[in-house]
């Protein structure tokens, strides 16, 4: 799981972005015995993974390959270059970052006007994203213009980090990690058939999930996540949301999808008769591929599987890898049940 989740969060690929990750993932299952692939329209990866015998009911597990990130607008006249999210960021984590540009990745900085220069009520106030601009060192737009075009991407730039007790620290852990796991569970032997759907833009809007599920037709989905675990300081009870080193967090409900209760405490059981670690979600909050998978064709059954993450959506997400090693447990124990309901 380590090398897997070093070598895919060491790929940029934000939203419509996704193609480097894309290659990497078919070069992992191209020569896997067993394992056809196709890429959609869209861009998803879309993988069957032939098991030993044939389910009752078609499973389907999911997970994005995009990242949140940014998108160039233009430069100004002196080649400061201004730039949209792409996907959910909170402006707080964007001040004064390290930041790669475009296909050649160049250096920059997220600057803004300088607090000695800010009135006393401008000083009480979160600059939005407007206010902020991308220093590429540029002396002038022409110069900018050389290096930068409006529609490129821009990155956090964050370096791979293991430290601590089993932590990992990256950008994109969401949804790396699910890409990571379904890439485990493929090398796996598995007992019966299984399809797979690496899929594009859930950060803007859960496009790809719902072609690839449209395409597949599955009876179950399974969809593998990173959610936001608040187990820090100043946060107590349920609004900690989840808690790192507990499993992975099982969704009830989110601002997509309200899930089907009897699968997802069968699914809970299940796993904890097996000995493995899993919690509950404690908060509805934000949403997932799911959201749009429960809606295709005449319905699908879903049930989201989270990793805790710490700082989501930031260049300096954080991750147990017990937790992410007790996900992948976790659905191995979860998918007899499925194939066999």
């Amino acid at each position: 799981m380590l090398n897997l989740l070093r070598e895919l969060c060491s790929i940029y690929g934000t939203s419509g972005n996704e193609n480097g990750v894309a290659q990497y993932i078919v070069e992992k299952i191209k020569n896997i015995e067993g394992v056809t692939y196709h890429i959609d329209a869209l861009g998803n990866v879309i993988v069957f993974k032939k098991g030993k015998n044939s389910p009752q009911r078609t499973v389907m597990l999911d997970a994005h390959m995009d990242e949140v990130g940014l998108i160039v607008l233009d430069a100004d006249e002196k080649g400061f270059v201004k730039f949209a999210t792409v996907g959910s960021i909170d402006e707080k984590v964007l001040l004064g970052r390290r930041v790669v540009v475009g296909e050649k990745l160049i250096n920059g900085v997220i600057g803004l006007k300088p607090i000695h220069l800010l009135d006393e009520e401008a000083k009480k106030k979160l600059p939005s994203v407007n206010e902020m601009y991308i220093d590429i060192g540029a002396k002038d737009k022409a110069q900018a213009q050389e290096y930068v075009s409006p529609g490129d991407c821009a990155y956090f730039f964050s370096e791979f980090t293991v430290f601590g007790e089993n932590k990992v620290k990256c950008r994109a852990i969401d949804d790396r990690f699910g890409c990571a796991a379904m890439l485990q569970l493929i090398q796996l032997p598995l007992e019966y058939d299984t399809w797979f759907s690496f899929s594009v833009q859930e950060e803007v809007g859960l496009r790809g999930a719902g072609v690839s599920s449209f395409s597949v037709n599955p009876d179950y989905a399974v969809i593998i996540e990173a959610t936001t675990a608040a187990d820090i300081i100043g946060v107590e009870g349920g609004d900690r949301v989840c808690v790192q080193g507990e499993g992975p967090a099982i969704s009830f409900g989110d601002r997509t999808t309200l899930y089907n209760k009897e699968l997802y405490k069968k699914a809970m059981e299940t796993a904890r008769a097996k000995g493995v670690k899993c919690q509950l979600k404690t908060r509805i909050a934000g949403g997932n591929n799911a959201g749009a998978i429960h809606k295709s064709r005449s319905g699908v059954k879903v049930l989201t599987v989270s990793l805790p993450c710490r700082y989501i959506h930031s260049a300096a997400s954080v991750a147990d890898l017990r937790d992410a090693e007790e996900t992948v447990r976790f659905i191995r124990a979860v998918l007899p049940m499925l194939w066999n309901d």
